[in-house]
């Protein structure tokens, strides 16, 4: 299973396709805006292939991705059928293609490596083209069509998210849309178990308030890019479950986070949980039985002999939800172990809220990545491919951030995933 953040497309050719994009209208577009999302079925090989493929159920809100974001907008590709009838809800039209956009402003840099510059950049994501309609230059008129409203809205800088498999997705975006190779975070997916896991002794887990986790956050992220400015509109969201901080057991904390940026112990560890299970679904479909079978046996086992605590793989063959691990950041030698312990803190509460897996998001060389309990077969390997809307340079000390090396960290909003 591959828990997907990517657009999925087919390279285009510049064939002539007589094709109307506009604005999403939710009262005459859902039916289609549907069917187009099932032809496209999101998976590293794709859907409709035979194999293996994520599905994506958006519980009736084509929006929900991108609705918490500042300023979003969904576009739909349509074309006239002549029959009088389309699944576009239109007379004699039918949506073959849509995708969502959002603009922010977010970290791109720093100034004397602590001051932080902030950026307004915008994000594409669920680029979609019905198969019928590929290689007709769809995608790329609606990539274009976005990247207009992007730049009618100040974005300086537009970014998009593949698999690095995803050769089509690739070839679009660097080879005909003008954007550049730029970062290669990595998904990182866990199944939850039925049993609960247990936690260190050595560890101490304390919930933050919003205001006090966006105090920590504007602390520890200062730097790092796609850090959100409007974090505390994050923290707030009725989807984001909490803020956890993770120090060593006997660790004084009287909840004065000020305190604790003063002075904070020789390791530490933070994240905070968001709920996408309220926001969509995910299926696997096109698995082998035999790797159905097995992984209902672990399933068997577990319910047989609970107290051995064997992992198990839950029902990703049915819809299932996901809560996602987002803000993962610490300091010191012990900061892996202590979001090893926050991880399995977080697992037991996506147990208790029946989700199917957790999930983050982190860059390739990020600090605190080995303290990330994983299923290497379930997550993904990301590229990030970044373009410049703008002319100039708002900020000097910064330059060109498409040019910009990559740091160790890299803030995933989960708004966005």
């Amino acid at each position: 299973m591959v828990v997907a953040v990517a657009a999925v497309v087919e390279e285009e050719e510049a064939a002539a396709v007589e094709v109307r994009v506009r604005e999403y209208d939710g009262g005459r577009d859902r039916g289609g805006v549907e069917e187009v999302e099932r032809e496209c079925e999101v998976g590293s090989s794709g859907g409709g292939s035979g194999k293996m493929c994520l599905f994506t159920d958006l519980l009736g809100d084509p929006l929900c991705r991108i609705r918490n974001s500042p300023a979003y907008l969904m576009l739909v590709a349509e074309i006239a059928t002549g029959t009088g009838t389309g699944s576009g809800g239109g007379g004699g039209t039918r949506i073959v293609g849509l995708v969502r956009g959002c603009v922010k402003s977010v970290v791109s840099g720093s100034s004397h490596g602590k001051d932080p510059i902030y950026t307004k950049v915008a994000y594409i994501l669920g680029l979609r083209v019905s198969p019928t309609h590929r290689r007709k230059g769809v995608g790329k008129k609606l990539v274009e069509r976005m990247e207009e409203w992007f730049r009618q809205k100040g974005a300086e800088y537009s970014y998009m998210a593949t698999e690095q498999d995803n050769e089509a997705s690739v070839r679009l975006f660097t080879g005909r849309c003008g954007y550049a190779k730029f970062r290669t975070p990595s998904v990182l997916v866990q199944p939850v178990f039925r049993h609960s896991l247990g936690l260190s002794r050595r560890v101490s887990i304390v919930k933050l308030e919003p205001r006090d986790a966006e105090r920590l956050y504007r602390w520890h992220f200062a730097a790092v890019e796609f850090f959100p400015d409007d974090i505390d509109a994050v923290l707030s969201n009725a989807l984001s479950l909490g803020t956890f901080l993770a120090v060593p057991a006997g660790t004084r904390w009287d909840g004065d986070v000020e305190a604790f940026i003063a002075s904070p112990p020789a390791s530490w560890a933070v994240l905070s949980v968001w709920n996408c299970m309220d926001a969509f679904r995910l299926e696997v479909r096109g698995a082998p039985r035999v790797m159905r079978a097995a992984a209902g046996a672990t399933r068997m086992v577990d319910r047989a002999v609970p107290w051995l605590g064997i992992p198990s793989i839950p029902n990703v063959f049915r819809p299932f939800g996901l809560y996602f691990l987002y803000g993962l950041g610490g300091a010191g030698p012990g900061a892996p172990r202590m979001v090893r312990a926050l991880c399995r803190h977080a697992h037991n509460m996506a147990r208790r809220g029946g989700c199917g897996v957790v999930a983050t998001e982190v860059a390739a060389c990020e600090p605190v990545r080995a303290g990330v309990p994983h299923w290497a077969r379930l997550g993904a390997e990301d590229l990030w491919c970044m373009k410049r809307l703008a002319d100039g340079y708002t900020h000097d000390t910064l330059g060109d951030w498409t040019k910009a090396p990559p740091g160790h960290s890299i803030f995933v909003d989960p708004r966005e995933f």
